[in-house]
């Protein structure tokens, strides 16, 4: 059974009522201050050939919009399916002091609607070797809802310990654009890294800005060096899919990809 693999946006709709063998697992993949800077969507100055791998195979969206520019809300609506300001969640990690969140009756977060319906439930980076544990907590990939949540919602951080036969809902967190860090020292360092691993990095006198930013050195090394994240991004999830044919279950797994609020 071929599934197909999606990029950039879904609907997420009922489960149809199938065998635990036949439902396909369900995989998406999470990347953190990031925008649609990829080859299958016009990007020339770097390749992303696994991204553009699930556009070609996949469906590629062109329209895509996001409900919140910052982590905390935008990851609350997609793990809700509700628009952060209807469940009070739209004030970045204002539920973090003394005054708690909590979703309204009736709102379930997606992975609990994926255990109810018989699904193993995980979040992490998708790759073998993970840790497992953090002070005897399973170490779970980034999750930063903006309200209370159960983290018995996740069984684990990586569908390897799911019971044979039983289909799994993964969530793969990468950090993206976050892997340039803030500051001009991290850019460079990060540039240097892409010289190391890739055998070069993206020119800085070679990036086009928006046209809001002048063309100051810190900003064109902060741009390359985020054109550089999406490369090492883009490897990581050649990284994944490589897991999954190995495993043989590639064409048993629907693939989601998507960025949670675009670049910072």
């Amino acid at each position: 059974m071929n599934w197909i693999r999606v990029s950039l946006l879904f609907l997420f709709a009922p489960l149809p009522a199938l065998a635990a063998d036949e439902r396909p697992n369900v995989l998406w993949i999470v990347v953190d201050d990031m925008s649609a800077n990829f080859s299958c969507y016009g990007e020339t100055l770097i390749k992303t050939p696994h991204v553009d791998r699930l556009a070609a195979e996949g469906t590629k969206f062109t329209n895509a919009f996001i409900t919140a520019p910052v982590c905390s809300p935008c990851r609350s609506a997609f793990i809700t399916g509700m628009y952060q300001t209807s469940i009070g969640a739209h004030q970045h990690r204002s539920g973090r002091g003394e005054l708690k969140i909590h979703l309204p009756d009736g709102v379930v977060p997606v992975p609990e609607l994926f255990q109810q319906a018989g699904y193993y439930t995980c979040i992490g980076n998708g790759l073998p070797g993970q840790p497992s544990r953090r002070k005897g907590k399973p170490r779970l990939g980034k999750t930063d809802y903006n309200f209370q949540w159960d983290e018995s919602m996740y069984d684990s951080s990586d569908w390897a310990g799911r019971a044979s036969g039983q289909p799994f809902f993964m969530q793969v967190q990468l950090p993206g654009g976050k892997l340039r860090g803030g500051r001009d020292e991290k850019a460079q360092s990060l540039t240097q890294r892409a010289k190391e691993e890739f055998g070069s990095a993206v020119d800085p006198q070679a990036v086009t800005l928006p046209p809001y930013y002048p063309r100051d050195p810190v900003l064109l090394r902060d741009w390359a060096a985020y054109l550089d994240s999406v490369r090492f991004t883009d490897r990581h999830i050649g990284e994944v899919i490589a897991r999954l044919e190995s495993e043989g279950i590639l064409d048993q797994t629907l693939i989601i990809f998507l960025t949670d609020h675009g670049i910072s």
